[in-house]
């Protein structure tokens, strides 16, 4: 467990406005990303029936929360993401080239490694957009990943309009600077992927880091990325400069969706050939789902990012240990 407890901090916002600006940001965010997306809101699963291959496996290691039906034994498990959700649904609810949905996602992954930013509850907003097979190139990335910028930077003029004590924080730079990942391990090479990220996005205060998930010339990967969503040579995640924690804050990962070509190579690279007998996956691989691009934005880290929390905790409400808790409650840190 590592926390950090930033010298001198004190919330910007008292725990009853926090909880209204929440609200508020939910509001102006979504408004502002539908503008820039072309989404509409629709309703999200909790859980899938495993069997499917819906569900969202992260980086293969994570153990999630199942359970069986009592009624025909069915074996479902809850969200840990709903990135192979989504695609489906664009499929199965007509959505047509350009359009796209949105959605509250919320999940329980249960092998988080807690810190300042990460919980085993995960709220988000997923969205996700149908596009032309021609639009499976950087440039599209780059000009959507723009948009969800401007959106977040439109919210943050806004929510201060409402709560004069934010200004004293810094502005969030609209200005994204582009990086694949092996340009930053060649650019740090002695340095983690973590440290790497710190290092970049503190002198360029906004950043897109593409191409997340398969091997660099080190031989590792700079993230784990599962093989059946994004293609990884068309994602990225999208990182803040956080002032009050001194570090990155990715708030977003992203990317245009795998097509049967790379779904096929990727599987194979990751050892996961056995999913091709699934249905999402033999669906996928035949032609027969739409091209898409999407993504999952932190809703309780976008929260924490625009009113200079410290920790994540003091803007959901989670379990955490007691050794956390102790340390917040000295520093005057309120966990929700």
């Amino acid at each position: 467990m590592r926390l950090i407890i930033p010298e001198g901090y004190k919330a910007k916002l008292d725990s009853y406005d926090t909880q209204k600006a929440i609200s508020k940001i939910h509001q102006i965010f979504e408004e502002k990303l539908c503008e820039q997306l072309d989404l509409s809101r629709v309703s999200a699963p909790l859980f899938l029936e495993a069997s499917t291959g819906l569900n969202d496996d992260l980086n293969g290691v994570e153990r999630p929360v199942d359970f069986d039906i009592k009624e025909d034994g069915r074996h479902c498990q809850v969200v840990q993401s709903l990135a192979k959700w989504k695609r489906q649904a664009l499929k199965d609810y007509n959505f047509y080239v350009g359009r796209g949905l949105y959605t509250d996602m919320n999940a329980i992954r249960r092998d988080e490694e807690l810190d300042n930013i990460h919980s085993i509850y995960v709220d988000q907003w997923d969205w996700e957009k149908v596009i032309e097979e021609r639009d499976r190139n950087q440039e599209y990335l780059k000009d959507v990943v723009r948009k969800i910028v401007c959106a977040i930077c439109d919210t943050e003029l806004e929510l201060r309009k409402h709560y004069p004590a934010l200004y004293s924080l810094s502005y969030k730079d609209r200005n994204v600077a582009f990086i694949t990942s092996q340009e930053l391990e060649d650019m740090y090479p002695d340095l983690t992927s973590k440290e790497r990220e710190n290092a970049f996005v503190k002198d360029h205060h906004t950043a897109f880091i593409m191409k997340i998930g398969g091997a660099l010339k080190s031989g590792k990967p700079h993230d784990g990325r599962a093989p059946d969503y994004d293609d990884w040579e068309l994602n990225g995640d999208i990182l803040f400069w956080n002032e009050i924690l001194g570090e990155a804050l990715e708030v977003s990962s992203m990317g245009i969706r795998v097509s049967p070509e790379s779904l096929d190579r990727q599987l194979s690279i990751s050892g996961c050939d056995y999913r091709r007998e699934l249905p999402f996956h033999k669906a996928l691989l035949a032609g027969e789902l739409p091209f898409t691009i999407g993504g999952g934005i932190g809703q309780s880290r976008l929260c924490m990012l625009l009113m200079g929390n410290a920790h994540i905790g003091e803007v959901q409400s989670a379990v955490w240990d007691e050794e956390t808790r102790r340390r917040c409650k000295e520093a005057g840190i309120l966990i929700l």
